[in-house]
């Protein structure tokens, strides 16, 4: 991809004049990032990328503090994906899949038939949000739908808000991308806005995944709507965030008590412990386990960061 297509960005865009409104997000070093400790099967690495962009749609829709949480559990090749944004569009995301299953599956597009074989039958796609400001928690779950992650997304904006709208997602070993478009409810007010709506349908299946990942936004909306006034606003940064952190690691290890530490260093002649979501490992050696028990040393403890 071309350096100038405005990489780890969020943007938001208008129709003048018109009910209509959407989202537009890339990533590329945050989500090589978000990968650098684990190396995922090609169509699964795609299915994962596709979420975390769709996180950052999602949250770019809502106004609120915390953090946003995709998930898709199922029957298939992947058993569970979860994908976060925050509200400052900090990203990460993890999935656990069976090695055998997804080995079956070629490719690295996430639509029809591999769709299916990765989130399998009877899969759920949640989404859960919770706001920091008087710890408010609202989660909506839908069936996962279609033959795609886009028209699961689709099918829960139907189902949770009643507002229509179109997505597109794709993904790569160097980005992921997404384009989500919305008819808002005053579209009744506004004559044209069917005729309206119908251009983007027709705009959104002319939209292939090389094109999502290749071109550039304002490329994207001009293929979209090329007969309408588009307002393309200033894009928000989007980053890697995982909330691991060494302070993390240390308060569980003191947790777990200096017998069961000091155990598993006999027997490993290390402690190492991996964050769940990037898969960092924090390793600590018979001098930094010592340090976490004792009072001089507790405030100096410096694992290794591989």
């Amino acid at each position: 991809m071309d350096a100038d297509l405005g990489h780890d960005t969020v943007r938001r865009f208008l129709v003048d004049g018109q009910p209509v409104r959407g989202h537009w997000v890339r990533l590329g070093g945050a989500w090589r990032e978000l990968r650098a400790n684990v190396e995922y099967p090609p169509p699964v690495r795609a299915l994962l990328g596709e979420a975390v962009a769709a996180s950052v749609l999602l949250a770019a829709t809502l106004k609120f503090r915390g953090r946003l949480t995709l998930q898709i559990q199922g029957s298939g090749a992947v058993k569970l994906l979860v994908a976060q944004c925050t509200h400052e569009f900090g990203v990460r995301a993890v999935a656990h899949y069976d090695e055998s299953l997804t080995a079956a599956i070629g490719g690295e597009v996430c639509v029809g038939e591999a769709f299916r074989a990765l989130a399998g039958e009877g899969g759920r796609f949640t989404v859960t949000i919770e706001a920091d400001e008087r710890n408010l928690r609202y989660q909506g779950i839908v069936p996962v739908a279609g033959h795609s992650l886009a028209q699961s997304l689709e099918e829960y904006f139907n189902a949770s808000e009643q507002l229509p709208t179109r997505v597109q997602l794709a993904a790569d070993a160097e980005g992921c991308v997404g384009l989500l478009v919305q008819k808002l409810p005053q579209a009744a007010e506004h004559a044209g806005a069917d005729a309206l709506w119908r251009s983007v349908e027709v705009g959104m299946s002319r939209l292939s995944p090389q094109a999502l990942l290749r071109e550039s936004v304002e490329s994207q909306v001009g293929t979209l709507l090329p007969e309408y006034d588009v307002r393309l606003f200033r894009g928000a940064p989007v980053s890697f965030e995982c909330r691991c952190g060494e302070g993390r690691v240390t308060s569980l290890l003191r947790a777990l008590g200096a017998d069961e530490v000091r155990e598993i260093l006999a027997e490993e002649g290390a402690v190492t412990v991996t964050c769940e979501f990037c898969r960092r490992p924090y390793r600590f050696d018979a001098e930094a386990v010592e340090a976490l028990f004792t009072d001089s040393g507790a405030s100096d403890v410096s694992p290794l960061i591989h």
